[in-house]
């Protein structure tokens, strides 16, 4: 069954969320402890979250 276009986009959603996150990690190690706490912190408060995502899709 082909996908439609807006799952299609969704998708693509989905990948410049990763983008995003893959360059998260990769400035990680220039971070001092303080501001990983923060921005872990940030990450965490969050709303929606990719979990609170992922649960809806799988309802």
């Amino acid at each position: 069954m082909p996908l439609s276009g807006e799952a299609i986009r969704m998708m693509n959603y989905v990948d410049d969320v990763a983008v995003t996150l893959r360059r998260v990690l990769a400035l990680i190690p220039v971070l001092t402890p303080e501001e990983r706490k923060r921005v872990s912190e940030y990450l965490r408060s969050s709303q929606p979250n990719a979990e609170t995502v992922l649960a809806a899709l799988l309802k």
